[in-house]
Parts: C-alpha cells; sequence; structure tokens
C-alpha cells in the first residue's frame, strides 16, 4: 500500500544558521571594541562550562567578551600592520588558537589578571577531559565516595545503584544488603588512571562517586594596551612552538 502523502513530519522547532549578517556584525563589534577600550585580552579557557562563564560575563559586565571563530577574530584584529585599524594589536594573533576568547576592558590589566587568577570551579568531568589523577574503588565494601574519605567518615553505597555499576563494567555484587566490590583482596577496580582520556563510561562512574577531576578556569594569555601600541606576554607557555616573524603575519 502507498505511503499516505497526508502523514508527514512537522518540526515545531526550526533553527536558523547564522550567516554572513551575523559573522560581519561581530566583525564590526570587535573592531569598534578595540577603538573604545583601553585594553584587549585573549584568554584561554580550561573545561568551559556556560554556568560559570555567565557568572564571568556578569562580573565582568563594564566589559565585552567575545567567542567566535578564531579566522574571523583574526581578520577582525587586522592580520598585518597595513590591515590593522589599531597599532600592533594584530600582534594578538598568535594566541588565537584553541578554545579562546577576547576581552576588551577599561579596567587596569593587573586588576583583570588579578581575578582571572582567582577563577577555579571544580566540577564532574565530561568525556574526551584529560583525568589529572587516578581513582580506583577499594576492594571489599563499595562506600559512597569509593575510597575518597576513610570509611569511619562514609556510608555504604546504597543498594539501588549496584544494577548501574555492573552495567558500567565494575565486578559487584550483593551481600548482606551490602555492595561490595569483588576481585582481588587488596586489589581495587580502576576507573581511570592519571592522563587517561575519560570516556563517557568512565565519566559516568566517577559521577556516581561524586569524584570532581575538572576544573574550570580561564587562562591569560597576552594582552594588547592603547595607551602603548604594545602587546605584553602573560603566559609565556603560548608562545612554544610559535615562530614569531612579524612579516608573515
Amino acid at each position: 500500500m502507498p505511503k499516505s502523502k497526508r502523514n508527514k513530519v512537522v518540526h515545531l522547532t526550526q533553527v536558523t544558521k547564522k550567516g554572513r549578517e551575523h559573522k560581519e556584525r561581530i566583525f564590526e563589534n570587535i573592531r569598534e571594541c578595540a577603538a573604545e577600550y583601553q585594553h584587549c585580552f585573549v584568554f584561554a579557557v580550561d573545561n568551559m562550562r556556560n554556568t560559570y562563564l555567565k557568572d564571568v560575563r556578569q562580573e565582568l559586565s563594564d566589559s565585552r567578551l567575545f567567542f567566535g571563530k578564531t579566522k574571523l577574530v583574526c581578520r577582525a584584529l587586522g592580520q598585518s600592520p597595513e590591515d590593522s585599524h589599531m597599532e600592533n594589536i594584530y600582534k594578538l594573533n598568535k594566541y588565537l588558537k584553541g578554545n579562546v576568547g577576547l576581552l576588551f576592558t577599561n579596567r587596569a590589566p593587573d586588576a583583570v589578571l588579578a581575578y582571572l587568577s582567582s577563577l577555579s570551579q571544580v566540577d564532574f568531568a565530561r568525556a574526551g577531559a584529560v583525568a589529572p589523577r587516578g581513582f580506583t574503588i577499594p576492594y571489599g565494601v563499595v562506600y559512597s565516595t569509593g575510597g575518597e574519605v576513610p570509611p569511619e567518615h562514609d556510608v555504604p553505597l546504597g543498594h539501588t545503584l549496584e544494577p548501574e555499576l555492573r552495567r558500567l563494567g565494575v565486578p559487584t555484587r550483593m551481600v548482606k544488603g551490602r555492595v561490595v566490590l569483588e576481585g582481588i583482596e587488596g586489589e581495587g577496580y580502576v576507573v581511570c588512571r592519571e592522563g587517561d582520556v575519560l570516556d563517557s563510561r568512565q565519566t559516568r562512574l566517577l559521577k556516581l562517586f561524586s569524584v570532581c577531576v575538572s576544573e574550570f578556569r580561564i587562562r591569560a594569555l597576552a594582552y594588547w594596551s592603547a595607551a602603548t601600541a604594545e602587546v605584553t606576554v602573560v603566559d609565556a607557555n603560548a608562545m612554544d612552538g610559535v615562530v614569531e616573524d612579524d612579516a608573515s603575519e
């Protein structure tokens, strides 16, 4: 029987793609801010979390933050002395790699750097993150923090979570109403090791045991000042692998 033409899927939501007009607006906004504000910072974000970034925007409400395609941002700052509308601001382009953004502000650089360096929020890791440390569930009765605190200060893991642990590959069973990790006595179950690129199974286990291994941070890499028309390097490591060659910029 032929399919009825009346049976059509109607999507109630529609997402409009950001086109050329949106890109041009960002381009013009960056150029206007470069002329309006005294300082332009390039910053990198570790373990991006929109919730925490929203708090940063509120704290820096007198400033402007930009995230966007790095090629577009480079073009807005200028790619050569002739193309740059503000003297030497194009030299920030060498730092625009990876998960970075721009901060335009009239605040003193020392105050901005002090604020950014004080930012630190721990959170649960997401798949793809690199584990800064290892985590192993100890042999025997499984506790709610997986051995992160001494047993006398912890409580046994709820029995309702035992099927979830087995589904995630942890060899557990119920013994007298308690979740027990099986295996060789004295050896635990390794969830992750330092340096591991975490997958979704590992991040789920870390979250089950309330282990936060990700840290939201904002690192200033360099900044440009209108008064001196010079770029000041903040993070020397940001120059690793970068060849300084103004002619090629």
